[in-house]
């Protein structure tokens, strides 16, 4: 032991000082970065109309990140997550039909590395490297399932570049989607992710194209082509949004082929403190066979918080909502109510049901959240899997 410490003291001696120089970058790219620790609990109660038991679900999502500094324009992240049953209180399917007796709440238990990735950033490009969050535009067709306890990541590349002022142009290639069931339910893709987008004084145009394959030795591509603009303007004090979408879509599977088209309007006025949001959007279906889809999105995030058209039925979905949101003392609340049409309908299948959302939101002690959050369903003349559906939610959360 004595004999190492000279040697290493002697080597430390006789080490030119330009070495020490042209590793401090690196050293201070680790020794200035962050960790962060993100804590939610959260209870959730689902009680449909069917022969399935009422489920209740308490669970602890546990995310700890470590990000570092930038050494030459390369910076790295790690991130872990862990979803548990806490207090017992686990009586529900968690998506993988571990209960199936029970209705489903799809928040497994699960340990998982949930983003590891390599940065290089410069003025113009940034590229990542790894497992990472992608969550493009208004995550309808590119997310992050935030949600969920087990959110959605992906392993591949990422690729963002800005020529100029106001155009950033973006790309993607996916080799694994880590989906919101734990590992059991990852999926090995061959996607290619296509965005472009470029900001104006009134809004945001974008481009898109989002070539999809599942890697699985079969014939199957999911090609969907789309342009959308949102933005908003300030007209005496009144703030008023607006947003417009259009996308095809083509999928071939087993040598049969689909086409259906995507379409959006929606627009909204905020006046002291109160926003108002009208919108139709419209999943549309190939005569009745089958829905437009959207397999990377962030679901919850679209046609009621209920989560009954996570898939998009074959008549495809017509959905015409109102969102009222606005502030109290101490945190935000939001009303939505939707209305369900097929957008083809076929025999005994026409009024897709109607849905209510409820949610209040707050932040207090700068670093702790919480909110209370409930959706009521109301199935219309929709095929058997479409039952009354109510759905509760309590949750705390903290961030350091």
């Amino acid at each position: 032991m004595k004999l190492m410490t000279l040697a290493a003291s002697l080597a430390l001696a006789l080490t030119p000082g330009w070495l020490f120089a042209a590793t401090d970058p690196v050293a201070n790219a680790i020794t200035s970065g962050k960790a962060t620790l993100d804590l939610r609990m959260r209870y959730e109660n689902v009680q449909q109309d069917n022969p399935l038991k009422d489920a209740d679900a308490l669970t602890l999502r546990t995310r700890l990140t470590y990000e570092t500094g930038a050494a030459y324009g390369f910076s790295a992240l790690v991130e872990f997550e862990d979803s548990r049953q806490v207090f017992g209180v686990d009586d529900y399917d968690d998506g993988l039909e571990s209960r199936p007796d029970y209705s489903v709440i799809a928040d497994p238990e699960t340990t998982e590395l949930d983003q590891a990735l390599l940065q290089y950033k410069n003025r113009m490009m940034t590229i990542k490297l790894g497992r990472q969050v992608i969550a493009w535009d208004n995550q309808r067709f590119v997310g992050h399932v935030g949600w969920r306890q087990d959110r959605q990541t992906f392993d591949g590349a990422t690729i963002g570049y800005t020529p100029m002022k106001n155009l950033s142009l973006n790309y993607g290639y996916l080799s694994q989607r880590n989906r919101i069931f734990a590992e059991e339910r990852d999926v090995n893709a061959d996607d290619h992710l296509l965005n472009a987008s470029y900001k104006t004084d009134f809004g945001t145009l974008v481009g898109y194209g989002y070539l999809l394959e599942v890697d699985d030795n079969t014939d199957n591509d999911l090609d969907t082509w789309g342009v959308r603009f949102a933005g908003n303007t300030d007209l005496r004090g009144t703030t008023v949004s607006y947003a417009a979408e259009w996308a095809t879509q083509e999928s071939d599977s087993a040598g049969t082929s689909f086409d259906a088209d995507y379409w959006l309007l929606e627009g909204g006025v905020g006046l002291f403190g109160l926003k108002a949001t009208l919108g139709y959007e419209v999943l549309g279906s190939d005569s009745g066979n089958y829905g437009f889809a959207t397999p990377l999105a962030t679901l919850h995030k679209f046609n009621g918080w209920a989560d009954q058209f996570l898939t998009t039925p074959s008549q495809g979905l017509e959905d015409l909502y109102l969102t009222l949101t606005g502030q109290l003392p101490l945190g935000t609340w939001t009303l939505a109510y939707h209305d369900f049409d097929a957008e083809q309908s076929t025999p005994g299948v026409s009024d897709l049901g109607d849905e209510w959302n409820l949610q209040y939101t707050t932040k207090f002690a700068k670093h702790y959240n919480g909110g209370i959050k409930y959706a009521t369903y109301s199935a219309g003349d929709a095929a058997s899997d479409k039952v009354d559906t109510d759905k509760l939610w309590l949750w705390v959360g903290a961030h350091f």
